[in-house]
């Protein structure tokens, strides 16, 4: 059974791993609505399918706060993008609610949901630039609007084990906690 999971992996890390020039400008924007649909979809639907309406609660707070933040922003700064098609460029949208799901799932559920989903978020967001929607300074914006929603309207369901980011002047780093 293992096996088959790690080649099945591996299949779809090959299959990835295609130049970019080799996909549509199309194509990968087609790869970037899946991706954020689908985060979208886990972290308001995971806790709906487990009854858990505070974490649906929570969920919705994140997102909604990570969309008005890209929308406010893109009406503040009139970036162009990359294809020239119209000056909403910064931030991203798609990287701001790809990475609040993320991070509502695995603030919620911990990191096993959370290590898959920010996968996702970071493909998603990775799609924007290669489809020419995005310069890499949107998406990691877009990025970082997405993760502090999802950190601040989001509760652990469980609290018995921690992972919190932390930065101060001379460095950044990750502690982990632990209760039993």
């Amino acid at each position: 059974m293992k096996i088959r999971a790690l080649s099945g992996a591996l299949v779809l890390i090959l299959g990835f791993n295609a130049p970019a020039h080799a996909i549509s400008d199309k194509t990968w924007g087609d790869i970037s609505d899946l991706g954020v649909y689908t985060l979208l979809g886990s972290s308001l639907g995971v806790p709906a399918v487990k009854g858990d309406w505070e974490g649906f609660r929570q969920a919705s707070y994140s997102l909604g706060a990570a969309e008005g933040f890209a929308i406010i922003g893109k009406s503040l700064v009139h970036e162009q993008r990359p294809d020239h098609s119209d000056n909403h460029s910064f931030p991203s949208g798609h990287a701001s609610v790809a990475f609040a799901s993320a991070t509502t799932l695995y603030r919620r559920y911990g990191w096993e949901m959370g290590l898959p989903a920010y996968a996702l978020a970071t493909v998603t967001a990775g799609a924007r630039v290669a489809a020419r929607k995005h310069h890499w300074y949107d998406v990691i914006a877009g990025a970082a609007i997405g993760a502090a929603t999802g950190w601040y309207f989001t509760d652990p369901i469980n609290d018995k084990v921690a992972i919190l980011p932390w930065v101060d002047p001379d460095a950044v780093g990750v502690s982990f906690a632990m209760t039993w």
